[in-house]
């Protein structure tokens, strides 16, 4: 008999699809005042409010997860970083801080798809802190003074060079939210790739193990195969020698044996 899924795992089948639309939507939705800065004012205040809507969706996921949750206790230990999330826009109503909080979240839901593979969920995590590292550190970089990064081209380069730890030097952030996401580029790149690298490594193991024990099946199946044959060769020389053994038919009765006749004469 087949486990019926819980309350809880329903609700996150059905729902992993929808939140990620509604963070593709995020996703738009934060980029674009940020690229277009001269956008009408409807537009920036319907980015704005998508933004926050899509966290606070976001956000009720996590309170009908906990509230579905057979250990309530146990949910919340299990996951600091949504509780984090949830509460971390609400502190100070920052763009950056609910583009921290929603990326958190997003990725919470992605590692709870069993269809999602690791090295799909992985890429998806480094070209999503590469966009998003660049848009966030354009806002806060553009206009100031002293700044090095003023267009998105500019931030996409600085943001790739600091997630690969290159740091060429050409691009620096010069505000203490402009570097404090630098640290969190270079230690997130350093964790993904280092993620990528075991990835990749496994791969190659378990290909090198494959082909191994396919190795080791024919050596053994060879091994039953010459033993079967010895075994059948061993029988034929017992037939051959009880053969040998066997007494022939008798051949003509010899000479002396044979009665002797007298002629009749005298």
């Amino acid at each position: 008999m087949t486990e019926q899924p819980t309350a809880l795992a329903r609700w996150e089948r059905h729902t992993q699809g929808p939140l990620l639309v509604l963070a593709v939507l995020f996703a738009v939705a934060y980029a674009l005042p940020i690229v277009r800065p001269d956008a009408p004012d409807p537009v920036l205040t319907a980015c704005h409010v998508v933004n926050w809507a899509v966290w606070g969706l976001f956000a009720l996921d996590y309170v009908v997860r906990l509230w579905l949750s057979p250990s309530r206790t146990r949910f919340i230990r299990g996951n600091p970083l949504a509780l984090l999330a949830v509460v971390l826009p609400l502190i100070q109503p920052l763009r950056l801080l609910r583009l921290v909080s929603l990326l958190l979240l997003v990725g919470q839901r992605a590692r709870m798809a069993t269809q999602v593979k690791v090295t799909t969920y992985v890429a998806g995590s480094c070209a999503g802190l590469l966009v998003f590292g660049a848009l966030a550190v354009l806002e806060v970089e553009r206009g100031r003074p002293g700044a090095s990064i003023h267009t998105l081209g500019d931030a996409i380069w600085w943001a790739f060079t600091t997630m690969t730890t290159v740091g060429y030097g050409d691009m620096a952030p010069t505000t203490g939210a402009g570097r404090a996401l630098a640290i969190g580029l270079m230690l997130s790149g350093i964790a993904l790739l280092g993620v990528v690298t075991a990835n990749i490594a496994a791969w190659f193991i378990s290909r090198f193990e494959k082909d191994d024990a396919e190795e080791r099946r024919q050596t053994e199946a060879i091994e039953a195969l010459t033993r079967e044959v010895r075994s059948l060769r061993d029988q034929v020389a017992a037939l051959s020698d009880g053969a040998a053994s066997i007494p022939g038919p008798s051949g003509p009765a010899p000479a002396e044996a044979m009665p002797t006749l007298h002629d009749g004469a005298g």
